[in-house]
């Protein structure tokens, strides 16, 4: 059965987030359930592929850290996916905008919110792309492990250190990826 449409697997660092600077395989999925006006991604084309035919792609690259990106991958991801890279020896993390419940067998859940509603029950990293909301209320929300606040498309890094240095208990995570160039 082909149950799965995936944009694209590759290879690289990972650029944002707690796990900044870790060799990871990206499998991210096509289809989003948001339209952010500052979203880099085109997630329209997509392969179909099996679980299996994931695995082996992943199975390419020596790193053993996954992260299942997108669009938005709880869309389509389930536990029989996660189970079947997991089993491979795999670290598996998902990046999700948070609105829709996530396999329970996933290692790390990385939530970047974007807009009401949220469906998600387990956050680990809370991922807030910084436009001056109300962040402290979302954060309460989603109770997480970590919390960091993300410039929006670099174009507000001094407001975004401005409310960190104020607010200590928010990190600054910038997406080092396109700093330095690389996918």
């Amino acid at each position: 059965m082909i149950g799965y449409k995936i944009n694209e697997i590759f290879y690289s660092l990972q650029g944002e987030g707690v796990f900044t600077g870790v060799p990871a395989v990206f499998v991210r999925f096509s289809g989003c359930n948001r339209a952010c006006d500052f979203c880099d991604t085109d997630f329209s084309a997509s392969t179909p592929m099996t679980a299996e035919q994931i695995v082996a792609e992943i199975e390419r690259y020596s790193a053993k850290h996954v992260v299942i990106t997108g669009g938005e991958p709880a869309l389509q991801v389930d536990a029989a996916l996660v189970e079947a890279i997991k089993v491979t020896g795999h670290y598996v993390q998902i990046e999700t905008n948070g609105s829709l419940p996530v396999p329970d067998n996933i290692d790390w859940v990385t939530c970047s919110p974007k807009a009401l509603p949220w469906g998600i029950q387990r956050v680990d990293e809370l991922k807030v792309v910084y436009q001056g909301q109300n962040v402290e209320e979302i954060a309460a929300y989603f109770s997480p492990r970590l919390q960091s606040l993300q410039p929006c498309s670099m174009q507000n890094v001094t407001e975004t250190v401005a409310y960190v240095l104020a607010h200590p208990w928010w990190r600054l995570s910038l997406q080092t990826h396109k700093l330095i160039n690389i996918p």
